[in-house]
């Protein structure tokens, strides 16, 4: 491909600007903008023909119709949009007419080339806007979930900004039980509060079974802190609504959407937290995140680790509880989905692995029994068979009912690494 003869045959097309002429050999000469490509095609072509040099005015330009003069004013609009708003990376995108489109594909057929040549007027579009833009704000440009990103479209003359999420990691404790994870909605008035005319009996007209939450303790708090519009909390799992979860705590991610500050002060948050929940709940190790930690701390293979009042309904020897206990280390437990869980969970047999497991009488009815286990694995059921649906069980080793009535869990940790790894956080 002779590029002269590609710019002379662009030009008899009519006035074409020098970034639409550039965009044709955009593969050309790294370093030059296309702008500086069409220009020097133009020159170029003048010296060897020996005819004056005639530039073109961009707002005459048949292609691009005067958008590639615009890209300033994009930029202004852009930084316009934000204003206000912390962010460290952008994207640009660009919806151009039809028209110009058409008419790029009409000009590479005119001037002999292959209708993917060189560079399309929307990537050109994007890059010169994004760079004008990282230059009035000092952002960097990101194709990976940037913090904002722009939509321009060219045709209706408008610029959508979008505020990514962002997102808080930290692990917590629940000192006080019947608490729930998230909030609970009442399911005979499905939240509303009302049955009919009449306020819902069942929630007495609050529309949710439970006042409190760990996640109206914590959520709500960073969602002030980063001044954002909503926020969301995701759980590496969740304990019973009636256990404590003590230890070193559960990991969790709050999620912030359209948040107008990024960078906070971890450490603050955290005492604002603790607080606020005074008491009720405990947050520790908070550190700001990336998207991609929700998706670890929801789906990373986790241990845990439970502590188990037990209650017998006869008498239990030391010996029968030791060798009962000894039997359950190791086991691979085959679970029936648990009757307190079958009208929001799949009916299936599920099969969990018990890792260590060890039991104290603390008299003949009654034992403090300790799990760790894979995850998934249901120790309430472990402990009473749950009418057979669990085997083995501690009640049907023991040949004995067997009855959980408090139980705290110790520790949630990673099977085969740690929750927390660097490619996870944020500065």
């Amino acid at each position: 491909m002779d590029v002269l003869d590609v710019a002379a045959r662009a030009t008899e097309t009519g006035p074409v600007c020098d970034a639409c002429l550039g965009r044709l050999v955009a593969d050309r000469s790294f370093g030059l903008s296309n702008a500086d490509r069409g220009s020097a095609l133009r020159v170029s072509l003048a010296l060897r023909d020996d005819e004056d040099h005639e530039p073109v005015d961009t707002a005459d330009c048949w292609v691009c119709e005067g958008r590639c003069a615009a890209f300033d004013e994009w930029a202004d609009r852009a930084a316009e949009a934000v204003e206000g708003v912390e962010f460290a990376t952008y994207n640009v995108g660009t919806r151009p007419p039809p028209l110009i489109e058409e008419n790029e594909a009409l000009l590479r057929a005119d001037a002999g080339l292959d209708e993917d040549a060189g560079e399309p007027f929307k990537s050109e579009f994007n890059r010169e806007v994004g760079k004008r833009f990282g230059r009035l704000t000092g952002a960097e440009v990101s194709f990976d979930r940037p913090d904002v990103q722009f939509t321009i479209d060219l045709a209706e003359d408008e610029i959508d900004a979008k505020v990514n999420s962002t997102f808080v990691y930290g692990r917590y404790r629940k000192l006080e039980r019947d608490i729930p994870q998230t909030e609970w909605p009442c399911r005979e008035c499905k939240g509303s509060g009302r049955q009919g005319a009449d306020p819902c009996d069942h929630c007495d007209g609050s529309g949710y079974l439970y006042d409190d939450s760990v996640e109206e303790y914590t959520a709500p708090v960073v969602e002030d802190v980063m001044d954002g519009t909503e926020a969301t909390f995701h759980g590496a799992g969740r304990e019973d609504v009636d256990a404590l979860m003590l230890g070193t705590g559960r990991p969790f991610v709050v999620e912030i959407e359209e948040p107008r500050r990024r960078r906070v002060d971890t450490d603050r948050l955290q005492a604002d937290i603790n607080a606020f929940a005074d008491g009720a709940v405990e947050v520790e190790g908070l550190r700001l995140a990336t998207y991609e930690m929700v998706e670890r701390v929801k789906g990373h293979d986790a241990a845990k680790r439970y502590r188990a009042a037990v209650t017998f309904d006869a008498d239990v020897e030391a010996d029968a509880l030791a060798d009962a206990i000894a039997t359950l280390e190791g086991a691979t437990v085959e679970q029936y989905t648990p009757n307190r869980v079958d009208h929001r969970r799949a009916s299936m047999t599920r099969e969990r692995d018990v890792y260590e497991s060890t039991a104290e009488l603390d008299d003949p009815r009654h034992a403090t029994v300790e799990i760790r286990g894979e995850g998934g694995l249901y120790i309430k059921e472990l402990i009473s068979g749950d009418e057979g649906r669990t085997e083995p069980s501690l009640a049907g080793l023991l040949g004995v009912g067997a009855e959980v009535t408090a139980l705290d869990v110790l520790a949630v940790e990673g099977e085969a690494e740690p929750f927390e790894r660097d490619e996870f956080f944020r500065e």
